[in-house]
């Protein structure tokens, strides 16, 4: 095959390779650089085409391969190997260690807030914090619907204020 032949059916294939290099990369720039990757491929690896083959599954095959080479690039280089021999690396700095004796306290003393509340306020509030569905308190406690909801209202309602009472700020 001549050069003027080749080129003739890089040119003639140009508007589908322009469409399939954008089904691959959904961005019209990548899909030009990846078109012309391609054309410049084929261009220098003429030589190695076999006359009488299919030519379009021929590009599409060297467009195809190129995007999935750049593909396992860009994931290589997201990856981080670390070959340090000394652990120290690995555990300095970039994570911190909380201590979690702060957040028990305050969980203590959310739990006695909890549990100063009335009982006719606390029960269904502790039960709806523990999953139960208004219906299936009302239906435990024998209590009217509503009922339900506005303990439960009133308990938040309660606990909020003491929040803030007790730390100055209010929790939304």
């Amino acid at each position: 095959m001549t050069s003027i032949e080749f080129n003739t059916k890089l040119s003639g294939l140009a508007a589908l390779l322009h469409s399939f290099a954008y089904n691959l990369t959904k961005n019209s720039e990548d899909a030009k650089d990846l078109y012309q990757e391609t054309a410049f491929r084929a261009l220098s690896n003429r030589d190695k085409f076999q006359p009488g083959t299919n030519f379009k599954a021929w590009m599409f095959t060297i467009m195809k391969n190129i995007f999935i080479n750049n593909y396992r690039k860009k994931v290589k280089a997201n990856t981080i190997l670390d070959t340090t021999e000394n652990q120290y690396y690995l555990n300095s700095g970039s994570h911190a260690t909380g201590n979690a004796a702060e957040g028990e306290i305050l969980l203590k003393e959310l739990n006695t807030m909890v549990a100063s509340l009335d009982d006719s306020i606390r029960v269904p509030f502790l039960m709806h914090f523990e999953g139960f569905k208004y219906q299936e308190i009302a239906d435990e406690l024998a209590l009217p619907l509503g009922t339900v909801k506005s303990r439960i209202f009133f308990a938040r309602k309660e606990l909020k204020e003491k929040i803030m009472g007790n730390y100055g700020f209010h929790p939304n």
